[in-house]
């Protein structure tokens, strides 16, 4: 089986000193990325640790593919415990950071304690340095690419980024690199925040030697990318805006309508009219990112994406794609997830009856990366924050939903009841088949082996590393076993391994299947959730048996 090659790379920030290690075990097992970060986390962080202490670690990760020349492959992963869901979570981030990862010769870098002093920590084949960068201190993502040039001629492309949102401790920071793309969800942007560390930077030029079968496949792949004519190509995720809106649902106003009446003036054409420049990530020739900008404002941008649509427009009844690329600009700057953002910030609009105040948003924005006034509630997120605020709890194991609503894709609503994630789309993304028409959106009766199957490929698809918009369009089946030399259905076993470590972990941190709920009712929910349960080998109560967990962390 293909895996990533490459040592682990522990850099212990509180005292400054960094030691590698020989992974090829765990790699052989996990493949990469989220894979042997997850297993990686499983066994180093304390089912006990505080999220915000020394003993969480932040792993930053590739996988095989990243050693390739194929599109879809310019993408990398980070783990953490998270501070948003309180349990494992991984993200994955577009751009040019991982082939300037893997040139330094390990496939996953750790990062343990606490530094006394903001840090910049750079990671090259040659060693580790530490920078002391307090004159930093609260500085945008932005600013601190325009120091790292200045004075060691690094790009964007080098970094890997918290603004102050990071610093700040609130639960939805990213971390960002090529300074609009973000490791998004689960706040692990706080997590680096709370070891002192500014940035890391990566750069070298002594890629392990990983051969990546299929010469074949690649070359299709990549030469599908370049000739395909997908409306995704110009309008990226939006394009689906306004089918969405009308023929299912589309969250409106914190998720008190079903769909917008202004979607017109926010979904793809809308967009479209302000990209001004293609945009990729490393090697792909899909070439699907949105730069944006309004002449007449000045605003300018990349994105915003669907979910940023939904979570800053529609959901904050807000209907100008002026004033949506200005609250994404600000969650780049800053350094935030635009879905929890902008869903916290749609609960304070409800609860104090401003839908359509985009100045307010703004100024909210702002205030949540800082923690200043009001802004330090919201910073906690949906979950810890819709009591005081006086609205529903729209969320799931702490994070809040994305704009693929379960009240009308009733799959979908099923794979955040049970992600151990929460409510985010990418986890499972049964979304995909119910929109599609190959799955009747209506029930989860039925369903279960359908999420499992999915959440089973997204986990390999993370660990490959490889991009969603190449998995199901030009990623196959036939295709995933023949990059990775090994039969489907048992890389699909690495993802189910995946799936039950993360489940184990937030079982130790005290959670089991009472937390596997929504806020809203779906038919045969319950049921339905008992029939995951049972198909995954866990236990009746949403846990994972010690033998199951030990047979799943150790590699052969």
């Amino acid at each position: 089986m293909l895996h990533a090659k490459g040592s682990l790379c522990t850099i212990d920030v509180g005292n400054q000193s960094a030691t590698t290690e020989n992974i090829e075990d765990e790699l052989s097992e996990f493949i990469g990325g989220r894979g042997v970060a997850t297993a990686l986390a499983h066994d180093r962080i304390p089912f006990d640790a505080d999220p915000y202490g020394d003993e969480n670690r932040l792993y930053f990760s590739t996988g095989p593919l990243q050693q390739s020349q194929m599109s879809f492959t310019g993408r990398m992963n980070c783990t953490a415990l998270s501070p948003l869901t309180d349990g494992v979570a991984s993200a994955n981030a577009g751009g040019y950071l991982s082939r300037n990862f893997v040139g330094t010769g390990h496939s996953v870098v750790e990062l343990t304690g606490t530094s006394d002093e903001l840090l910049a920590v750079h990671v090259t084949d040659e060693g580790v340095e530490f920078e002391e960068v307090p004159e930093l201190e609260q500085a945008t993502v932005r600013e601190v690419t325009a120091v790292m040039n200045e004075r060691h001629g690094l790009e964007s492309e080098n970094l890997a980024t918290i603004g102050p949102a990071g610093e700040n401790g609130v639960r939805f920071a990213c971390v960002m690199t090529y300074d609009s793309r973000a490791f998004g969800r689960g706040g692990l942007g706080a997590v680096m925040g709370a070891k002192n560390v500014k940035c890391v930077t990566f750069q070298g030029d002594s890629a392990p030697d990983v051969e990546v079968p299929a010469e074949d496949v690649q070359s299709s792949v990549h030469r599908e990318a370049a000739t395909s004519d997908h409306i995704m190509r110009r309008q990226g995720t939006t394009n689906s805006i306004e089918f969405i809106n009308d023929n299912f649902s589309f969250p409106t106003r914190y998720f008190s309508e079903r769909s917008f009446e202004d979607i017109e003036n926010i979904g793809g054409d809308a967009v479209e009219s302000k990209k001004y420049k293609k945009a990729s990530c490393s090697v792909c020739a899909f070439a699907c990112k949105l730069p944006t900008k309004d002449e007449a404002s000045g605003v300018e941008t990349e994105g915003p994406e669907l979910e940023t649509v939904f979570s800053f427009g529609s959901n904050c009844g807000v209907g100008d794609i002026v004033d949506i690329m200005q609250s994404n600009e600000l969650c780049d700057r800053y350094g935030m997830d635009t879905i929890s953002c902008g869903n916290v910030v749609a609960a304070y609009l409800a609860g104090n009856e401003e839908f359509g105040n985009a100045e307010l948003v703004h100024d909210l924005v702002e205030k949540i990366a800082f923690r200043e006034d009001e802004g330090d509630l919201l910073a906690e997120g949906v979950a810890r924050s819709h009591e005081e605020l006086g609205v529903e709890n729209f969320s799931v194991k702490g994070m809040e939903f994305a704009a693929h609503d379960g009240r009308a894709l009733h799959g979908q609503g099923l794979s955040y009841a049970v992600a151990n994630r929460g409510g985010d789309h990418m986890y499972s993304t049964t979304l995909a088949d119910e929109y599609g028409g190959d799955v009747d959106p209506e029930g989860t009766a039925g369903k279960a082996e359908l999420v499992i199957e999915n959440e089973n490929r997204n986990a390999l698809r993370d660990s490959g590393v490889i991009c969603q918009f190449g998995v199901g369009r030009a990623v196959e089946a036939d295709r995933f076993e023949a990059l990775f030399d090994a039969d489907y259905d048992d890389l699909l076993e690495v993802g189910a391994r995946v799936v039950t470590l993360e489940r184990h972990f937030r079982n130790q941190r005290g959670y089991d299947g009472d937390e596997d709920r929504l806020p809203y009712d779906l038919p045969d929910l319950q049921s339905s959730i008992g029939e995951y349960y049972e198909l995954r080998g866990w236990n009746d109560d949403g846990t994972v048996s010690p033998e199951t967990a030990s047979e799943f962390a150790q590699a052969d």
